[in-house]
């Protein structure tokens, strides 16, 4: 029988178009029948943390538009049209040619007439995004395996230098900021980041891929296929860090993990934690009475986010702020062969706390869990927009970290490292103290 999600919290793997847009004067081109762009990049942009359009607008991704016709008689030629004029008119550096669900059920060779623009003089590459492969997330590594498999090409490895693959643009309202504070915190143990994302990166930062000494995942999932790749095809090492890292307990660990791996001296990395800690301690101190003496929130909080956030926020409340967790909802769709792995990292944190992970992406069913949940007080909810009413029916105290999070406006925020926990804690306590008026 088939189920109805209600409140969904992703869009299709034709989604990844913001992926390729998040790359600087990168351009997607759609295969895919009329309106699918315009949808899909409103709810991953404007209507999650108020991300706007970029260097080309979403309005005016070029598409194949096919219809009937297409269908029938096949779309190759109506493509082939799409892709000469987007590289006459629109001022771009790479162009990625994403296919939709009806040009894959019709068979159109995507390759083929992708292959005919070897010498445009600008890079053109395809990636298969029908919906039906998955969802935007899927598509996201779809997009990256992409570049690595038809652009990327062999170079000398560059000491230090180290890849960022983190959380995926658009679909993280936080993904920028989140670049950010990783890019600054492997700088200062004396490695050397790259990433492909945001602005001065570009072509020029993914031509630098091949070039890195080891691939940094911060991820439970999402991208593993990606830095599997590049070490089949380049032979570059990788080290996956689960948990991205909010606090000085998980930021701590991070930096020696990493630096561990890149060789680097144990002193430096010493040094940098507690130059950190020691100015995140100076606030936690100031703000210690009202951690402490703040009544109106209850200490069981639950997650409803992808599992980037859920177990990122989670690891931080019970780890550096003695909060519990209750049941822990991962709303990605995760795919099967990850849930164990993800699982079992949800029963790692200190003192022998677990919590219970449930993955699902059915809104309906995961609030009313949450009714059902005692809460012993007013319940802490970290969700998105979907949760907002939900808090103010168990008079709980709601912030939005996952997608939608169509409530905030998002340009740079991160709650990575030491100052992104400090910036969890401002809009967490903010919350409780307004409601508690």
């Amino acid at each position: 029988m088939t189920n109805l999600i209600d409140q969904p919290r992703y869009v299709c793997a034709l989604g990844a178009m913001q992926t390729v847009s998040s790359i600087e004067r990168a351009l997607p081109i759609l295969h895919a029948g009329p309106g699918c762009g315009a949808k899909l990049s409103l709810g991953l942009t404007e209507r999650n943390g108020g991300q706007g359009s970029g260097y080309i607008s979403y309005h005016i991704f070029p598409s194949s538009n096919i219809s009937e016709k297409e269908v029938i008689f096949g779309g190759e030629n109506r493509l082939k049209e799409t892709i000469e004029n987007a590289l006459k008119v629109i001022d771009a550096d790479f162009f990625v040619v994403l296919t939709g669900c009806v040009s894959e059920i019709v068979g159109d060779d995507v390759q083929e007439v992708v292959k005919s623009f070897a010498n445009a003089g600008k890079p053109v590459i395809y990636a298969e995004t029908a919906g039906f492969k998955g969802n935007n997330l899927i598509g996201h590594e779809l997009v990256i395996n992409a570049i690595i498999e038809q652009y990327l090409k062999p170079a000398p490895v560059v000491d230090k230098l180290v890849n960022i693959w983190a959380t995926v643009p658009a679909h993280d309202a936080f993904w920028y900021g989140n670049l950010i504070h990783l890019e600054k915190l492997i700088s200062e143990i004396g490695l050397i980041p790259n990433t492909i994302f945001g602005p001065r990166k570009g072509l020029k930062a993914i031509d630098k891929t091949p070039q890195a000494s080891f691939n940094l995942l911060v991820s439970p999932w999402v991208g593993l296929k990606n830095v599997e790749l590049l070490k089949k095809k380049f032979g570059t090492p990788f080290l996956q860090y689960p948990v991205l890292p909010i606090g000085p307990q998980e930021t701590g660990n991070f930096l020696r993990t990493v630096g561990q791996f890149g060789g680097i001296d144990a002193s430096i990395i010493e040094a940098v934690i507690k130059k950190h800690e020691d100015e995140y301690y100076y606030f936690i101190e100031r703000a210690a009475d009202t951690f402490l003496e703040t009544r109106s929130i209850a200490r069981r909080f639950v997650t409803i986010a992808d599992s980037h956030y859920a177990l990122a926020v989670s690891r931080f409340l019970v780890n550096d702020m003695g909060l519990f967790p209750a049941k822990q909802f991962v709303i990605d769709g995760i795919p099967d062969e990850y849930k164990e792995s993800v699982s079992n990292l949800f029963q790692k944190y200190n003192h022998g706390i677990q919590a219970e992970v449930e993955f699902s992406s059915d809104g309906q069913d995961i609030h009313e869990q949450i009714r059902k949940t005692n809460y012993y007080g007013r319940p802490l909810i970290l969700g998105s927009i979907w949760e907002k009413v939900l808090a103010k029916e168990l008079m709980g105290h709601y912030v939005g970290i996952s997608m939608p999070v169509s409530q905030r406006l998002i340009l740079d925020r991160s709650y990575v490292g030491y100052d992104g926990a400090l910036r969890l804690l401002e809009d967490i306590y903010s919350v409780v103290l307004e409601t508690s008026i």
